[in-house]
């Protein structure tokens, strides 16, 4: 048995038309090094789902686990007022997700997305599956294409 956001995630990737390739960890792996530990792979490859408010909205970033996104930059390229960093119970009440966990999906509500470009020198991505203990793999491209996101440098 899956914890519901975990359940939302696999349903909203089996809409998709995409792969379920949820994993189910042991311990928890809310950061992108605990990712990548436990997962043997380039923490570079893990693809964290950042949540920010844009003047009352949520904005997903999906953004490289090596890479700090830059909000200025991204907002210039969005030609938007200041993006802040979403408090817990701000990403929570947009994702259905707890901060550490938040998948690219599986929201209550479509969040507009942002997708960092050098995620694509990876052939597998990981990503948050919803919860502190569950992953999924993809590729850039499924990513893409399931989230519909805006490509972006965000970094």
């Amino acid at each position: 048995m899956y914890a519901e956001p975990v359940a939302h995630l696999k349903h909203a990737l089996t809409v998709a038309g995409a792969e379920d390739t949820v994993t189910v960890f042991e311990l928890t792996v809310p950061t992108a090094a605990a990712a990548a530990a436990a997962l043997g792979c380039d923490v570079a490859a893990i693809t964290n789902s950042l949540v920010f408010d844009l003047g009352g909205a949520p904005l997903l970033i999906l953004a490289s686990g090596a890479a700090k996104v830059d909000v200025r930059k991204v907002a210039a390229q969005l030609g938007a007022g200041k993006i802040r960093r979403a408090s817990p119970d701000f990403v929570l009440e947009h994702t259905g997700q707890e901060v550490g966990g938040v998948a690219p999906l599986g929201h209550p509500e479509r969040i507009r997305t942002l997708l960092d470009v050098s995620l694509a020198a990876h052939p597998v991505l990981w990503a948050g599956a919803g919860d502190h203990n569950s992953m999924f793999s993809i590729s850039y491209e499924e990513l893409r294409r399931i989230t519909g996101a805006e490509e972006m440098d965000v970094r």
